[in-house]
């Protein structure tokens, strides 16, 4: 009988190590920080331009290094530095940025793309009003609205301790209820 008793929260055990198993997945190779997580915006740019490079989740110095544009360092402090692309850039190439976390040691890599069109937007000569404005129907083109970052192994555990939890808050309100029927 007692057994009987065990078993729902044998297997709510075993379901939350299941939860938690593929974080481990997730945690950064050779026990590097997890949370440095660089940027490059905009992403995709015109040679000559200028992007914003940032190295959150390092608390260090942060070294930028990349063929199209000069070593660049964002300080101990500071989250973002500014760059130009060399105006010589190969267009519609894509250039491996790399980020060197100081206090850390850590790199990442990201990818910057050189626009392969024409870079200038024709204006307008005359200033739109509403009856000329056409509206195009249809929905709203949402996105991700910024679910798709990077997985961390703190966010994937306390999800999973959510699940556990509401699932073992129904099993008891569930036998509870089973128990005041039997009275």
């Amino acid at each position: 009988m007692r057994a009987i008793r065990v078993a729902p929260f044998a297997l709510l055990g075993a379901g939350a190590l299941t939860l938690l198993a593929p974080s481990a997945a997730f945690a950064a190779p050779d026990g590097a920080s997890s949370t440095f997580n660089p940027t490059i915006t905009p992403s995709v740019i015109a040679p000559g331009g200028r992007v914003t490079l940032g190295a959150g989740g390092c608390t260090g110095e942060t070294t930028v290094s990349s063929g199209i544009f000069d070593t660049t360092t964002i300080p101990s402090g500071s989250t973002t530095a500014t760059a130009t692309v060399d105006s010589d850039a190969r267009r519609g190439a894509v250039y491996a940025v790399t980020f060197t976390c100081g206090s850390t040691g850590t790199s990442r890599n990201v990818n910057l793309t050189i626009t392969s069109g024409a870079t200038s937007t024709p204006t307008p000569t005359t200033v739109p009003t509403a009856s000329s404005t056409a509206l195009v129907p249809g929905g709203v083109r949402g996105g991700l609205g910024g679910s798709s970052g990077t997985t961390d192994t703190v966010e994937v555990a306390a999800g999973g301790a959510l699940v556990v939890a509401a699932a073992s808050g129904a099993l008891y309100f569930a036998r509870r209820r089973n128990a005041d029927r039997r009275h």
